[in-house]
C-alpha cells in the first residue's frame, strides 16, 4: 500500500516523518503544498476528521503574521479558508494512511499506526 505525506518539503518536521518513513521502508508518495496547493473537498474532510484545531497551524510564522481580526472567532470555516489563501498554516506534516489521517509527526504514533505494515 502507498501512503500520501502532505507538507512543504524544507519543513523540519516533514523532514524527520520522511526519514523515519524511508529508514522502514514504508511506500508514500510526498504532496507538496508549496507546489501542488490542496482542495478545499480534501481539506475540509481532514478538518471534519480530527478537527480544525488540530489542522491549523497556529504555531507557524504564517499565522501568527495574520492581523489579530483574522486570528479572531475561528472556526471550522474561517480555519479552512486561512488554509486555503496560505496552505503553510496547515499542520506539518499529514500522513494519509487511506482509511485515516495523522496530524503532525510522532515517532511512537506513527510506529502504531504502521507497526503491523512494517
Amino acid at each position: 500500500m502507498t501512503y500520501t505525506l502532505y507538507g512543504i518539503p524544507n519543513c523540519d518536521t516533514v523532514k524527520k516523518a520522511r526519514t523515519w518513513l524511508n529508514e522502514r521502508g514504508v511506500r508514500y508518495a510526498f504532496h507538496d503544498y508549496k507546489k501542488a496547493g490542496i482542495d478545499e473537498a480534501r481539506l475540509k474532510s481532514w478538518v471534519e476528521e480530527l478537527g480544525w484545531e488540530a489542522v491549523l497551524n497556529r504555531a507557524g510564522t504564517t499565522f501568527k503574521k495574520l492581523d489579530d481580526a483574522d486570528k479572531a472567532d475561528l472556526n471550522a470555516g474561517k480555519a479552512v479558508g486561512l488554509m486555503l489563501a496560505q496552505p503553510s498554516m496547515i499542520k506539518r506534516p499529514i500522513l494519509d494512511l487511506g482509511d485515516r489521517r495523522i496530524a503532525g509527526f510522532k515517532p511512537d504514533i506513527y510506529e502504531a499506526a504502521l507497526g503491523a505494515f512494517l
